[in-house]
């Protein structure tokens, strides 16, 4: 399956086995989500459930806290993760909170889908990554799978979560294929995954730079340099554990992301890092992001901004 697929197959086994739950967004219905992520669901399910929505990501979201806490898992679909800033009140004041007002009397089965368009040629309110704005608000969860297999796993665990879930995907990993197996499977949130075993660097790679990361190990490897690759796969819950045994072996630890350098995810990451593994640190922890500029239009510039391989090998190389 594609990604895209994986996610589609993830959403459609959950509808089956729950009749109350709810997918809500722009164009989600017969055509099938801007991406085609939910195609035939409203075939199969219906528009009672696979539910067309203005263009107005605040009432989107908003009625799907509704229906969350009303005992009915909503799926909220957002055509460009941008747009979550139209919808920051329900998500961070109202669903991420709910459970806590409430004592744990209620739950928010709330899982909102926000794709990343980076590398894409977007522009500036269609291609940013904004997951390190919400790792600072206690009450969500965030998984950023970075391949099929994992976006099923992942999609099923976060609809059966009582918590609400920024569930991001990569657009540019839409296309990607990987074998999905016939068996029913769910991936824990708080798990990361140890990608490829080295010895000598640790690179923490975020959803599509995972293969970017896969492409400077293969690379590095011909110069005999062994590079351990780490997928979080889930931001909150944060496997900083897996993390930090493997920076205790090597020493040495890049973190890469396609989102904004200053601020982003990697800093929260190796601020963890140093106070968890801070002995164990033979050189500075770097970090390999995108510039602090507003993503451009034009493609070439695109491309200057956003990381890619040959960033993380240089950044390997310069940790000695």
């Amino acid at each position: 399956m594609t990604f895209a697929q994986s996610i589609n197959a993830g959403l459609r086994e959950e509808m089956r086995r729950d009749a109350d739950m709810v997918v809500m967004g722009e164009d989600v219905g017969h055509y099938g989500g801007v991406f085609g992520v939910t195609r035939g669901l409203q075939e199969e399910f219906g528009a009672e459930r696979v539910r067309d929505a203005p263009l107005c990501e605040a009432a989107i979201v908003g009625f799907c806290v509704g229906l969350a806490v009303a005992g009915k898992p909503a799926v909220a679909e957002l055509e460009f993760m941008d747009f979550v800033t139209f919808a920051m009140d329900p998500i961070v004041n109202q669903a991420a909170k709910l459970r806590y007002f409430w004592g744990g009397q209620v739950s928010v089965p709330l899982v909102v889908r926000a794709p990343v368009a980076a590398n894409l040629g977007f522009g500036s309110q269609h291609s940013q990554s904004l997951e390190a704005w919400f790792m600072h608000v206690p009450g969500l969860r965030i998984a950023m799978p970075s391949n099929g297999h994992d976006a099923k796993g992942l999609i099923k665990t976060a609809v059966r979560d009582p918590n609400p879930v920024l569930f991001i995907e990569n657009i540019s990993l839409y296309p990607s294929r990987v074998e999905i197996p016939d068996q029913e499977y769910l991936i824990p949130f708080g798990q990361a995954r140890v990608v490829r075993a080295g010895t000598d660097v640790t690179v923490v790679a975020l959803a599509s730079m995972v293969p970017r990361a896969m492409e400077a190990a293969d690379a590095l490897a011909a110069d005999g340099v062994s590079v351990e690759v780490i997928d979080p796969r889930t931001l909150a819950p944060l496997d900083i554990a897996t993390i930090v045994e493997s920076v205790k072996k090597t020493g040495r630890v890049v973190i890469a992301h396609v989102a904004h350098k200053t601020g982003g995810a990697g800093a929260e990451i190796a601020q963890q890092i140093t106070e968890l593994a801070f002995d164990h640190l033979e050189a500075p922890v770097r970090r390999v992001a995108a510039l602090d500029n507003p993503v451009p239009a034009s493609q070439p510039l695109e491309t200057h901004l956003f990381p890619g391989t040959d960033e993380l090998v240089e950044a390997c190389r310069a940790l000695g």
